[in-house]
């Protein structure tokens, strides 16, 4: 083991009770934050599957309480090692953007003051800042208007410093990028899950919704071909459930084991057709892009006109059924009720935004 691995090692546990004042006073000191910690004590936040997060609340030195946290939050490696080896490239994806795009991304994040990853990829340790007392959105539920604005302009600031930028995978092997080929297998994979999906929902699924589901695997091909063309960082899971909101105005993007180089009206469809209900996305959905996209202006991106933006939110919507029936078929967690509701909750809000925006007829016309 050669001394810089060793020394990452120093960065990694896998079970809360091993972080001692001590390692908590380098973790902090080493994310710039120069102060002792002399106590602490953990509690179990969130119920992630394959990953688990724990608040730590911390008793600090005097002298030091004005530079140090008073919480922090560790999020660790979670579940079987089979498990965990599926989402290897999912850990890799989180680490890598803290410790590589989080500084010059302008989307609200929480500070990272360490992350560390083992070679294998299958154990890892953040040491994230406490968005307490924001809280998660709820996906079932939806959002308000103002909410809506705030997720996107928030949105737009991780899109716009990356907007086009050549050699974003350079040196790091971690970063997806589908391709026209990868799409063509997303499709296959899509294709597979839509039957057990349709099955398990064949009694709480509208006809129309079904029928759509079923064209837009149809069209999937034709949609990978069209969403590679620009490119910037997107999040790829940007929803509701993923997002802490202080109020109505200030949001924070948290579980980042989906990022990829890709197209960014996939993240902006996926979050705006998931999270109101279409009589008010219909409403709204003309000033919540305007919004989105000024904030792209503001950034500096002045070569992308709003209606390709508005197009490139039409094309983006299949992003919701592929994550959603794919979600949903391959959960590694046993079906509940609420775990229905939600996956239901989205699929029909995406299949009325798929019809309302005309989406396969673009794709089909193109």
């Amino acid at each position: 083991m050669t001394e810089s691995a060793g020394r990452a090692l120093e960065w990694i546990v896998d079970d809360p009770g091993e972080v001692t004042p001590e390692w908590m006073t380098d973790a902090l000191r080493r994310g710039g934050t120069d102060a002792e910690v002399v106590g602490l004590r953990h509690q179990p936040v969130g119920g992630g599957q394959l990953s688990s997060s724990y608040r730590f609340h911390l008793d600090v030195q005097p002298g030091g309480a004005d530079r140090a946290p008073s919480s922090v939050v560790l999020k660790l490696a979670a579940g079987t090692p089979e498990g965990r080896g599926q989402i290897v490239p999912g850990y890799r994806s989180e680490v890598g953007f803290y410790t590589r795009f989080a500084p010059g991304a302008r989307i609200r994040v929480p500070r990272c003051w360490s992350a560390a990853i083992t070679a294998d990829g299958r154990t890892f340790t953040l040491v994230l800042e406490d968005a307490h007392p924001a809280l998660p959105g709820l996906q079932v539920d939806g959002c308000g208007i103002p909410e809506a604005e705030a997720a996107l302009r928030n949105l737009a600031g991780l899109h716009g410093p990356f907007w086009n930028t050549d050699g974003l995978a350079d040196g790091a092997d971690w970063l997806r990028r589908t391709d026209e080929a990868g799409f063509g297998f997303l499709g296959e994979v899509l294709a597979a899950a839509m039957v057990p999906f349709l099955d398990r929902f064949r009694d709480r699924l509208p006809p129309t919704d079904a029928d759509t589901l079923r064209r837009t695997v149809d069209h999937f091909a034709r949609w990978g071909r069209q969403v590679c063309t620009r490119h910037t960082l997107i999040h790829g899971d940007y929803r509701l459930d993923n997002l802490l909101f202080a109020g109505s105005h200030e949001v924070t993007a948290v579980d980042w084991q989906s990022l990829e180089i890709g197209f960014a009206g996939r993240d902006v469809a996926y979050f705006l057709s998931t999270a109101l209900p279409p009589a008010v996305r219909r409403a709204q959905e003309n000033t919540l892009v305007r919004a989105y996209h000024e904030r792209l202006v503001q950034m500096g991106v002045d070569d992308y006109p709003l209606e390709e933006c508005f197009r490139d939110y039409r094309l983006g919507t299949p992003q919701a059924p592929l994550l959603t029936v794919l979600g949903c078929v391959y959960a590694t967690n046993e079906p509940t009720e609420n775990s229905d509701r939600m996956f239901l909750s989205m699929i029909t809000n995406a299949c009325s935004a798929i019809r309302d925006l005309g989406t396969l007829e673009l794709l089909g016309s193109r």
